[in-house]
């Protein structure tokens, strides 16, 4: 019997719409793949009709500057929170599925990379829409925003650019941003959702890592210098400018270099 193909299988995920079947399904081909029971064709062309990524009707997506911030001693307000954390955990399992169908001619490692990465992410959308109905909620409940997927379009002609400016850019912020958020959550007595978010930034470390690796392999392939490329490239997207504080040991962990950290400090 022929193995079903990793790269067409993530396409027909990041069109599906329903979350939890997303999940559950990109967490049985993160399996799949762990025991060696998919095949993978770098060089397939692939295209779709369908709107990539597939979403629900909700949540609403606002501009990051409408969403209405709720303070964290309100249960409404920590259930804002784990809101925002699961739609995070939704749009991290289409980038990674993204990365896998979208480029082509990688080597077989960078899509088997994509794939644990994805099968991670679907496991920490999970833990959270669980937590999130604990809390009289469904995911869907508040609005968001989309920042991460609009820089995902962006990228999507490149995948230097992808791996510059989403894993070590924009997820490396949930680096910066766990351990406070956790802290939060401890003090307002939502043991729970900090012991998720221990299991997110456990993971999201390796996540980022994935990033590094394939951003420094395709610099070298490219003959381009890192560091500079690196501005260059966040230049001409516009990405974000990364403010501190920084949680350098997770970078550090990361695969960020000393030199990278300097000139994060720079900015």
């Amino acid at each position: 019997m022929r193995l079903p193909e990793l790269r067409h299988a993530a396409l027909e995920l990041i069109v599906e719409a329903d979350p939890a079947r997303k999940a559950e399904a990109t967490m049985a081909l993160a399996k799949a793949g762990q025991a060696g029971a998919l095949r993978i064709d770098p060089a397939a062309s692939l295209h779709t009709q369908q709107t990539v990524p597939g979403r629900p009707a909700r949540p609403l997506l606002i501009s990051p500057k409408h969403v209405e911030r709720r303070a964290m001693h309100t249960a409404e307000g920590r259930a804002a929170t784990i809101h925002a954390l699961t739609h995070i955990e939704f749009n991290a399992i289409n980038l990674a599925l993204d990365a896998i169908w979208r480029f082509a001619d990688m080597p077989a490692l960078y899509y088997l990379d994509w794939l644990r990465v994805a099968g991670e992410e679907a496991l920490h959308f999970s833990l959270l829409a669980v937590h999130l109905r604990t809390l009289g909620y469904t995911y869907g409940d508040f609005a968001a925003h989309d920042s991460l997927w609009e820089m995902a379009e962006k990228t999507a002609g490149d995948v230097l650019a992808r791996m510059a400016l989403v894993p070590r850019t924009l997820e490396a912020r949930g680096l910066d941003a766990s351990p406070p958020m956790r802290a939060k959550l401890a003090q307002a007595g939502d043991h729970e959702a900090a012991a998720i978010i221990d299991i997110i930034l456990r993971d999201e470390i390796g996540h980022v890592a994935v990033g590094n690796r394939w951003y420094r392999a395709l610099c070298d392939a490219r003959g381009l210098e890192p560091i500079a490329t690196y501005r260059q490239l966040s230049r001409h997207y516009k990405a974000p400018v990364l403010r501190g504080p920084f949680n350098l040991p997770a970078r550090r962990a990361a695969g960020f270099s000393e030199a990278e950290l300097a000139a994060l400090l720079e900015t």
